[in-house]
């Protein structure tokens, strides 16, 4: 029997060498797009009916296998006659619980058989295959990560419409992002991303959270650290002194003594950790500076410590 020759892999629209990932993403893609209960143009069932026989083919190991071995010389809508003695055998439903439909070409009957096929029958899928998770980014500034807030953003998608085209979708959220949310956490809004086809449960929907860089302090995890410009003689003779924090003044020990780059610290003045438990830290890294330009007094102070002093930096 002469039948026209399919190749299931134009029909995904994935190389000969694609894995098993790939080409179920490909299958599912396709078959979202030209679904009949999403996709009401006139060739979008025979489009779908294509696509889920090259998935059941492709995404078989063992029909796969058989597919291949009749080599990579053929082009769709040749004329094709099984090799003498091919053997056809029997194939079980497809590993991973796909549901598959009768009216498969006669090509793939020619190959497998009509007992290959998935045994549901009806034209269609049985179970409707999960909506697309999407993704977004939101800014926050440090101080909303530190006392937490509730950030209202605006989402457009692609999405397609009755007749299988796209159309712009805009959605505007309301989303409470807790104290202590950190550069780079993800907030998931489950059942708020993409329309699946056939009724099937929708994707949800991942925030990607982004601190926005801030003019004192630098955050590393939920430790929090800034520049403290100190005198020489607050550093050489110790001091107190009055900082800014996130939440509000705090007064910090100098100690005699203290280096330039040296990190001080205050306990548990960093953010707070999401859901309660010990708050990080906050870290006053220790910038020496001088006064410039120097007075007349001044300039005679530093003369006679210079004299008077046996410290060597260098030494």
């Amino acid at each position: 029997m002469s039948v026209t020759y399919t190749d299931y892999y134009k029909s995904l629209g994935v190389p000969r060498t694609a894995d098993e990932a790939a080409i179920k993403k490909a299958y599912r893609h396709l078959a979202r797009k030209f679904h009949p209960d999403v996709n009401k143009t006139p060739d979008a069932e025979a489009r779908f009916k294509q696509v889920t026989e090259a998935y059941e083919v492709l995404g078989d190991r063992e029909k796969r296998k058989r597919y291949d071995e009749l080599g990579m010389n053929w082009q769709a809508g040749d004329s094709f006659s099984p090799p003498p003695g091919w053997p056809q055998g029997r194939f079980d439903r497809r590993a991973g619980g796909e549901e598959t439909f009768d009216g498969f070409s006669d090509f793939f009957e020619a190959l497998f058989g009509a007992g290959a096929r998935g045994h549901r029958s009806g034209g269609r899928p049985m179970e409707p295959q999960q909506g697309a998770d999407q993704e977004a980014e939101v800014s926050i500034s440090l101080e909303e990560a530190y006392h937490g807030t509730t950030r209202k953003f605006t989402f457009t998608t692609q999405e397609p419409d009755g007749s299988g085209r796209l159309k712009a979708r805009t959605r505007t959220y309301s989303v409470r992002i807790p104290k202590g949310t950190v550069d780079g956490s993800r907030i998931r809004l489950g059942g708020q991303g993409g329309d699946s086809a056939a009724g099937g449960q929708t994707g949800d929907l991942f925030l990607h959270i982004r601190t926005l860089p801030h003019p004192v302090f630098r955050v590393n995890g939920n430790d929090v650290e800034f520049d403290l410009s100190v005198a020489p003689w607050e550093a050489a003779l110790g001091s107190v002194v009055s900082v800014s924090t996130l939440d509000g003044d705090a007064s910090l020990r100098i100690p005699a003594g203290t280096q330039g780059g040296q990190r001080l610290r205050l306990r548990g003045r960093g953010l707070p950790c999401p859901g309660g438990g010990e708050r990080g830290d906050l870290y006053a890294k220790v910038r020496m500076v001088v006064p410039h330009p120097l007075s007349s007094t001044e300039r005679e102070l530093f003369e006679r410590l210079s004299a008077q002093s046996v410290f060597r930096p260098r030494g």
